[in-house]
Formats: C-alpha cells, structure tokens, sequence
C-alpha cells in the first residue's frame, strides 16, 4: 500500500493553482489549492506541474559506448517519466534492454533497431547481413509491450556503401509489423530528397533541426519540398538534439516558416548529458524557451503530443483515477549560457528546471 499523499499549491502551465492527491499510485483528487489532506503534504508554492515529460529519444542501454547510460540517470533523475530508447538494441540485445525496463523507476518504451547488433557498431547498417528480418518480426513479437516502432539510422556514417537500402527494407518490415519507422537523418549521401518521400504517416524523423549540409531546408532557410510534404502526409517531426544534430539557425527557420513543434527529445546519453551540449530535458527545454515558444507549446511536445504519438493519451494528462505520473518544474528568471551542436551560443534569460516527479505514484526529488 503506498500512503496518500498531497502536493500543495502546485500550478498548472496556465498558472491554475491546484492540489493533486495522490493514493495507492493514482491520482485520486484534484482539489482547490490548499484544501487536499493526506498522510504527507509537500509544499510546492510556485512550482509548476503537468504530465510527467516523456523522451521520444533517449538512449538507455548501458551496456553500449559511447551511446548508453542508465534508464533512471536519464529518466526520473532528469524530470523524465517516460523514455523511448531509440534503437540503442536490435533483436540480438532487444531483451536485456527490456528486462532493464522491469528495474527502472522511469517507464521505459523502444524502437527496434532494424540492425540486430544494434548500437554495439556505429555502422550498423553498412552490411545488409546484419538486417534479419525474420528476428525483426520475432522480436517485435515478442516484445509487444515496449516496442513502439522500428529505427534506421539514415545517414553516411551508419549505412557507408549500403546506400538507401537499409531504408527500403526498414519500409518493407514497418509493413509486416504494422510498427512505424523512427529515422535518423543526417550526412550524405544517401540524399535527404531520397529518404524523406519513403516515410509514411505517423513515421518519425528525428534530427529535423539538424544543420549538417543534408538538411531540411534551403540554404535561404527555407523548408525543402520533401518536407512539406511529408508533414502533409503526416509525418512527426522531432528534435532528437544529441551531440551533432540541433541548430540554433535551422531552429529560428523552422520557427519563422511555422514549421513543428511536434516533439522535444534529447537524444541523451552518458557523454552528451555529462559533457553537453545537452545535459538535461530541461536544458533542452530551455532552448525552445528562448526560441520564443510559449511555455504551454514547449511543455506540450513533451507530454500530450509525445503521449498521443505513443496512442497512450493517459500519459499526457492529470485527471482522477490515472496512475500518477507527473513532473513539477521552475521557470526561473535566472541567465543561462545555451550551446547547440553547432558550438553556437545563446543567452536566455529564463531557464526551466526540474524538481520533482511522481512515477507510477512514487514521489521522487530531482
């Protein structure tokens, strides 16, 4: 039995002043300000709550370098709730992935590297042998529950002389699993007028703010017709940020022309979280801050858009009889030296900090 317990005077991102009672794991009461009564009251005046954030792309599997770190280091202890590991395993390692997914406090989630060796090679589709289908579609079998999609990554380092191919396979098992694809985009060739018309409604791009050479926009700034088009087609664009793929410049582009915000992930693991340029949800939170989204649009892409993606909609709202998982968060008047991938910096003027959450009803300090 986990005991009922209240956090006071918390703030919606609509500045709706709120207590959320909490008993058992679920959130039992959303009450007026200072009326909840439990066992334990924990006093957030001024602090912000909503959904517990969700990473779309993170990378959770320890065992691998330099794209590893622990679930919990990247998910409760960053204000994270839920993460989507981003194909850091393929069907050789896709179950130990998943068996760290029952220790963690963080909810864990996965795409499925096309790659059965997975992120064990930075090159891991630049032999065609190591895509097995047949594992493919046994592991998505198998391990239903977690995985959310498929992942390629799409760019000349990572599939070298395979060319456009890893995709085109990747197209035709997303088809027989009925699972969408997560691509990485980045250097090529292959060219990115080559990948983007092979995606597909509620197919993933990740690294859309990337500002490689092979980008999604012209070398005025404006949106590529690939693009557009595959927005119309419905495809999500998300952030992705990692250690190379986030731009300040192609960001303000995207900005200007309204292009996104669909979702904020980070694309974190142990080097860039320690090192940056991404070092937080948070951080990278931020960054959209000073781009000048509003909190409510930023807040969004990391919970109702993430979890409507996901088909998990009870992620991504505070309502009586859900399992509790939320994130309390600052908004803090306070400069902050921003750095993209790109080594270019900005000034912010506000800087949004993580707290707190409750996952699956367990309150944890951040």
């Amino acid at each position: 039995m986990k005991e009922r317990f209240v956090l006071r005077n918390v703030k919606r991102v609509n500045e709706e002043k709120i207590d959320i009672v909490i008993e058992n794991g679920k959130i039992t009461e959303i009450t007026k300000a200072g009326s909840g009564r439990g066992q334990q009251v924990f006093d957030y005046s001024g602090v912000y709550v909503s959904s517990g954030w969700i990473d779309l792309h993170v990378h959770a599997f320890p065992d691998f370098d330099p794209y590893g770190d622990e679930i919990d280091e990247i998910g409760v202890k960053q204000g994270v709730t839920t993460i989507v590991d981003a194909g850091s395993c393929g069907a050789d390692r896709i179950a130990d992935l998943v068996a760290g997914r029952e220790r963690a406090k963080t909810n864990l989630f996965a795409f499925l590297n096309i790659s059965r060796i997975g992120l064990k090679r930075v090159d891991e589709l630049s032999n065609l042998e190591w895509i097995d289908k047949e594992k493919v579609v046994q592991a998505a079998n198998e391990y239903k529950e977690a995985i959310v999609g498929l992942k390629a990554r799409i760019s000349k380092s990572v599939v070298r002389d395979s060319g456009i191919e890893p995709l085109r396979i990747a197209r035709a098992l997303s088809s027989e699993t009925s699972l969408p694809l997560m691509v990485h985009i980045g250097s090529g060739p292959p060219n990115i007028e080559e990948v983007i018309p092979l995606l597909e409604k509620r197919d993933v791009i990740t690294h859309y703010l990337n500002g490689k050479q092979n980008n999604l926009f012209d070398e005025k700034g404006n949106p590529l017709q690939v693009l557009k088009d595959a927005i119309e087609r419905g495809v999500h664009l998300d952030v992705g940020h990692g250690t190379a793929s986030f731009s300040f410049k192609v960001a303000e582009e995207a900005k200007r022309h309204h292009i996104g915000l669909n979702t904020i992930s980070t694309d974190i693991y142990r080097g860039n979280r320690l090192n940056g340029p991404v070092y937080s949800m948070a951080n990278v939170l931020t960054k959209f801050l000073y781009l000048g989204y509003s909190l409510g649009e930023v807040i969004a892409a990391v919970t109702t858009h993430a979890a409507d993606w996901l088909k998990k909609p009870e992620l991504g709202r505070i309502e009586v009889g859900d399992a509790a998982n939320l994130t309390l968060f600052t908004v803090q008047s306070n400069p902050i030296t921003l750095i993209d991938s790109e080594g270019d910096k900005r000034v912010s003027e506000r800087r949004i900090e993580a707290k707190g959450v409750v996952a699956n009803g367990e309150f944890i300090e951040c």
